[in-house]
């Protein structure tokens, strides 16, 4: 099952993005992310959280286009967002892509790739989207799809992450040790598309720009 998440983020635009929604098996809005689908003239399928970046008008017009609204207490130990996740993982989603999670307050997008470790989403693809760049969590080893040239950062989310080996990429490591508090990891480059990382201890967040070699050089070009 692949499900979309659109969370709410400031003048968010869709367009980008029409294809993924439109192919989703299942689209829920966090919250005020059903702003931007309305707007783009998409319906989700669920609208989960407090919902109180909707006003009365939206939510009646949801009910009545056969929206299921999951209103929660303004008052509760979860983001929006994580209640979409969670909900994504219950339905048993096997691939999420979530727009509108980076950007906008700082807290809250620190918060959002963090969740990507999230012992619920174990075992599923989950991606944070927007135009310039994807991120996602490896937890044993993962395929590096793109273009040549693509900028493409190694970060760990635990103190210390071992074994990491790659392939394809310019900077290459075999069975390196990359530390949270260190930037080593930092714009290497896809240069054999796809590439390839693998791990033996830890969580590494791959940061994906689709750029082409746009941020540093063009690689073979």
């Amino acid at each position: 099952m692949y499900v979309v998440i659109v969370a709410n983020a400031p003048s968010l635009s869709l367009d980008p993005y029409r294809s993924l929604i439109t192919d989703a098996d299942v689209v829920i809005a966090a919250d005020g992310g059903a702003n931007a689908l309305v707007e783009a003239h998409l319906r989700p399928s669920l609208v989960i959280g407090d919902l109180d970046s909707l006003d009365d008008a939206r939510l009646a017009a949801l009910a009545a286009d056969g929206v299921e609204l999951r209103r929660f207490p303004r008052e509760k130990d979860e983001t929006d967002l994580e209640l979409a996740l969670l909900h994504a993982a219950a339905i048993g989603a096997e691939r999420i892509d979530v727009l509108g999670a980076l950007g906008g307050r700082w807290d809250h997008t620190f918060a959002n790739v963090a969740m990507l470790a999230m012992p619920e989403l174990h075992g599923r693809q989950v991606r944070l989207i927007d135009e310039r760049q994807r991120l996602f969590l490896v937890r044993d080893q993962a395929t590096l799809d793109g273009s040549p040239g693509d900028t493409l950062s190694l970060l760990p989310l635990t103190p210390v992450v071992h074994g990491i080996t790659t392939r394809g990429l310019f900077y290459a490591l075999h069975d390196a040790t990359l530390h949270f508090e260190r930037a080593r990891g930092v714009s290497n480059i896809l240069i054999d598309p796809p590439g390839f990382v693998s791990l033996r201890e830890g969580l590494l967040l791959v940061v994906q720009h689709d750029d082409r070699g746009a941020l540093q050089w063009n690689v073979g070009r």
